[in-house]
């Protein structure tokens, strides 16, 4: 990823110990002007909840895409989480839209 100019990771070090880290990919939108920035995936070690990892992590994936000329930045999170969606729109995220999916019934397990 690290030659990509679509892709991005972040990662909080403490220590020397990496306590959290953010991805992200960044797209063009085909209905708009603009691109549209995704978070891939966030996660923060456990013992680091609730002490700002998440929160810086995810102001400098926004610093990232705003910067790229994003005009949005979404993510995606799983309907038991409960405590992540909560973390979510206190950073300002709106739950908005459905996501469908459909698994590749041929791929080998």
């Amino acid at each position: 990823m690290a030659e990509s100019q679509s892709d991005k990771v972040f990662v909080c070090e403490f220590g020397g110990l990496v306590i959290g880290v953010v991805s992200l990919h960044a797209m063009p939108l085909f209905h708009t002007t603009g691109q549209l920035v995704r978070i891939t995936s966030l996660s923060v070690l456990d013992g680091w909840f609730r002490k700002g990892v998440g929160a810086k992590l995810v102001e400098a994936a926004e610093r990232w895409a705003w910067s790229t000329g994003a005009i949005r930045v979404e993510l995606t999170s799983g309907d038991h989480r409960d405590g992540a969606h909560k973390f979510y729109e206190a950073m300002g995220y709106l739950l908005a839209e459905r996501r469908f999916i459909k698994p590749n019934i041929f791929e080998e397990k």
